[in-house]
């Protein structure tokens, strides 16, 4: 019995590194999702937080950053548009793999997605998570919607799903914010900002402390914030290298109840602290996205920058990877890598922590509150 559900032959025994070839026939892209339109927002905002009893009236407290957008999560859009530019570079390669695109939390659905590769003749599937960094939330419950949808599809045994390798620290995910951060100190200094009174703030998604001491293979002894804060920190410190300016890594979208501790600091806590110390501008870095999506649009786009402005920062944020040509190509690398079994020594990674490894690790990200739940890409639980 395979101790990897729902893998291929190669990637069934749990190897930290799938280095034999595998015949993929399919690409199932999957994301976060989002709502279209007004009507949408609860009903979305009811499937993000499906089993935690959240009544409507705290929902809608959470809805209007949407409803300032028309209802409207610019997420899909985002999604139409790498699929778009993933299916570009594959033929520009000339390889035939379609790809199909199903979120977690609207439609189109995973499940929806798996059913109609399914019946276009595709049995191998190779997956990529919208997700750059190891946690439960960012790759755990990815590799569990796959289980779910096998399981609700009824496709058990008849397909299987394999999943990229984290790509926190693939030059393809990193070389946009390279671009990003070179071009925002310049454009600062242009602008008279000097290096000392500038600050770079890389922010990503804070999660509760105990998903982030799980995040990652517990052998790997990362200690407090796990993985999921070591890969941010390795990345922003390529990105960083050779520079003459400081930096911090900060987090934002907490969501847990005030008793429940959670990665901090808070990127707008961050701002008003430096603005005391004297910086003057800051140049804010969505470490850990990949599109300008609502946590993006909000978050930093509309708070962080109200914040800087009411404390007299400069800011500037740079864009995420979005469809960048060198993220796209990475994408697409990425799939390849596991089609053509690359060996481990070959395979390109920034930081010294990858590359990731292409099998979970047996209770990797686990989340504290749900225990573990059926998943697939990796050894059980």
């Amino acid at each position: 019995m395979s101790v990897v559900p729902g893998a291929s032959a190669a990637a069934a025994s749990g190897p930290e590194h799938v280095t034999e070839p595998v015949a993929y026939d399919a690409i199932l892209l999957a994301s976060f999702g989002g709502p279209e339109g007004q009507d949408d927002v609860i009903p979305f905002l009811r499937n993000v937080t499906r089993g935690r009893g959240i009544p409507d009236e705290r929902l809608e407290e959470v809805a209007h950053h949407y409803r300032a957008f028309g209802g409207v999560s610019p997420i899909n859009d985002q999604n139409r548009e790498l699929k778009a530019a993933i299916e570009a570079e594959l033929e520009r390669r000339g390889i035939d793999l379609p790809v199909y695109w199903g979120n977690r939390n609207w439609a189109p659905y995973v499940a929806e997605a798996l059913q109609q590769a399914h019946d276009d003749g595709h049995r191998t599937l190779i997956a990529i998570g919208t997700s750059a960094y190891s946690s439960y939330s960012s790759c755990r419950q990815y590799r569990e919607d796959f289980a779910g949808a096998l399981a609700e599809t009824g496709l058990e045994g008849v397909v299987t799903i394999d999943k990229v390798r984290q790509f926190f620290d693939h030059p393809g995910f990193v070389e946009p914010f390279v671009e990003g951060v070179t071009s925002a100190l310049e454009e600062l200094a242009g602008r008279g900002f000097a290096p000392a009174e500038t600050h770079v703030l890389f922010s990503t998604h804070s999660i509760p402390t105990t998903d982030a001491e799980r995040s990652g293979p517990a052998e790997r002894g990362f200690g407090e914030g796990g993985a999921y804060a070591a890969q941010h920190l390795a990345v922003a410190e390529a990105v960083m290298a050779g520079r003459e300016v400081d930096w911090t890594l900060v987090y934002q979208s907490r969501s847990g109840p005030p008793s429940q501790p959670w990665l901090e600091p808070d990127i707008n806590d961050e701002i008003e602290q430096l603005a005391a110390k004297g910086i003057k501008a800051v140049v804010i870095v969505p470490l850990g996205f990949v599109s300008d999506h609502m946590e993006v649009k909000w978050d930093l786009d509309t708070e962080a920058m109200q914040t800087s402005e009411e404390h007299g920062v400069a800011a500037i944020r740079v864009p995420t990877p979005g469809v960048h040509r060198a993220f796209v190509s990475g994408l697409v690398d990425l799939v390849l890598e596991r089609r053509d079994g690359v060996p481990v020594e070959e395979r390109p990674a920034v930081t010294s922590l990858g590359p990731w490894y292409d099998v979970c690790r047996p209770g990797c990200c686990e989340n504290v509150r749900l225990g573990f739940k059926p998943a697939l890409a990796g050894i059980a639980p």
